[in-house]
């Protein structure tokens, strides 16, 4: 969702307030008063046009201008996006809720029951007690990051398993295969595989045959020395030849899946390396050694818009890299990270901070040594490594600044 100038309440009055629980085919909408006095009834409507038609003609049927009508949604991905942006196209007033926020408001209450019902009048309840805070709806920009990089991290997520799968049926397929390709992912590999997928397979080819496909996919590296030892490790293989159609097929599966999945991963880090480069709020970022492309990208998409923030502090606890103290009484338990918040920049920049250690000349790096020479252990400073990395990053974002190593240690989160 991109960020509108209707997302926030204008200051005229509200009339009526309307609660609406998101499903991915039907929504559940209640209305109240600011008296709390119920106008509509938790009722469904289908989460498509003619479902936002029937929405608005109840709507209507209040006899109040959009302008005074305030409308919550619990923020659920994808599901909520298209009635977003038609209640703001109407003119409506709409807030976007947290889930979390909306639980707590719930337990305050002592609910206990959870349905659609229910949770469209609690979604109503929340913004007349004043209690709900206007969600983060992330600009144009922003959402074009969230898109690439969470698709990136899926589909990188993916090559992971079809590697490790991959590599479990080679070991019942033909599991001398990589005393001649050490890594039987490779391009080479994964084409040959596709064409022989078992030990059985190439120990019936012959030679000159094997030479050939060999040369064909890599004319510079292979051919009919790779090949003859392909035809005697295949001929002497422990493969035990049980479902050996079954897992081929499998294997070739396999390899094709890679093969796609690693080239619509390059594209999309072109995607991602181009829309970098048109962002005047990366340039200072990606000249920290520090961080690779991926690392900024991940921080433009979960960080968002920086200037919703008015303290760095704000950004360490969005972040979940402030501390978490629990006390009552005597006892005084264990001060720990909150962990809040997004969980991808957490591990990119720890990621960043375990560079830093070994990176020659890094300010980060010499943080980590002054702080583990006063005697702090290595674990808590790596994490102040973390929050220093993070805070450096949100200054050149905000101000668009070029990076200088030697105002590193100026930057605190006041």
């Amino acid at each position: 969702m991109s960020e509108s100038s209707f997302s926030m309440p204008a200051p005229a009055p509200l009339a009526s307030v309307v609660g609406i629980d998101i499903g991915m085919e039907s929504c559940m909408m209640c209305a109240l008063t600011m008296e709390k006095r119920q106008v509509i009834k938790p009722s469904p409507f289908a989460n498509k046009a003619e479902g936002f038609i029937s929405l608005f003609e109840r709507l209507e049927r209040l006899g109040t201008v959009p302008d005074q009508i305030l409308v919550g949604l619990e923020a659920t991905s994808r599901y909520g996006e298209s009635l977003y942006y038609a209640l703001l196209k109407r003119g409506y007033r709409v807030c976007l809720l947290h889930p979390a926020q909306m639980h707590a408001f719930a337990q305050q209450r002592g609910l206990r029951a959870k349905t659609d019902q229910v949770d469209a009048t609690t979604i109503a309840r929340a913004l007349l007690s004043g209690e709900a805070r206007f969600g983060y709806v992330p600009t144009e920009q922003v959402a074009t990051y969230r898109e690439l990089v969470r698709l990136q991290q899926q589909l990188s997520d993916d090559v992971v398993r079809y590697k490790n799968e991959i590599h479990a049926l080679l070991v019942v397929l033909f599991p001398e295969f990589t005393q001649v390709f050490a890594d039987p992912t490779r391009p080479t590999a994964l084409a040959f595989l596709k064409r022989y997928p078992s030990a059985q397979a190439v120990a019936q080819a012959e030679v000159g045959i094997l030479s050939q496909v060999l040369h064909e996919l890599s004319p510079k590296h292979y051919g009919r020395r790779t090949a003859e030892k392909l035809l005697d490790v295949a001929k002497k293989s422990i493969s035990s030849g049980v479902a050996i159609s079954a897992r081929s097929t499998s294997l070739r599966i396999l390899c094709d899946q890679l093969e796609h999945t690693l080239t619509n991963l390059e594209q999309l880090q072109q995607e991602i390396e181009t829309l970098l480069d048109q962002d005047p709020k990366a340039k200072g970022v990606l000249s920290i050694p520090e961080f690779g492309v991926m690392t900024v990208a991940v921080l433009r998409a979960e960080l968002g818009d920086l200037d919703r923030f008015a303290r760095m502090d704000q950004i360490v606890a969005y972040v979940g890299l402030d501390l978490q103290v629990k006390q009552s009484g005597k006892w005084i338990g264990q001060t720990k990270l909150s962990k809040r918040g997004s969980g991808r920049v957490r591990r990119i920049l720890y990621l960043a901070a375990l560079r830093s250690i070994w990176l020659a000349n890094s300010p980060f790096g010499a943080y980590y040594r002054r702080l583990v020479d006063r005697g702090m252990k290595k674990g808590m400073a790596v994490v102040a490594v973390m929050r220093k990395l993070l805070i450096v990053a949100a200054h050149l974002m905000l101000t668009e600044q070029v990076y200088e190593p030697s105002k590193v240690a100026a930057l605190s989160v006041r």
